[in-house]
């Protein structure tokens, strides 16, 4: 079973920046795709950030020139850099992870919280 465990969350005032991290129970490059969802109460869970086996990112237009994906092999964790944080940015972080060929992610961690507020 694969184990995804977020840590780094927190409060940041607007502006901040916030670096979430992702570590994996095995390597990465055994994945397909791993990336970022956010949530907030009531909405749907959103795609923030993802990478795939291929090299190929791919950012929610509300974070594109601020956020961040990348990773560490060696680790096998991967992370998320937050950059000039908003208050609409507040939500749960999940990290997730796809098998090779999967059609959607298989494996999710359990959330870090962040804030953004003054």
């Amino acid at each position: 079973q694969v184990q995804l465990v977020e840590s780094g969350g927190g409060l940041v005032q607007p502006g901040g920046s916030l670096n979430v991290s992702c570590a994996a129970s095995r390597s990465i490059f055994g994945f397909g795709a791993v990336g970022w969802y956010r949530q907030v109460p009531a909405k749907p869970r959103e795609l923030v950030a993802s990478f795939t086996l291929g090299g190929n990112t791919k950012y929610a237009d509300s974070v594109k020139g601020r956020f961040t994906i990348s990773r560490d092999n060696v680790k096998n964790t991967v992370y998320l850099q937050m950059n000039s944080l908003k208050p609409e940015d507040t939500a749960v972080y999940y990290c997730a992870a796809a098998r090779i060929g999967a059609g959607g992610y298989d494996y999710w961690g359990q959330g870090t919280q962040v804030t953004v507020s003054s």
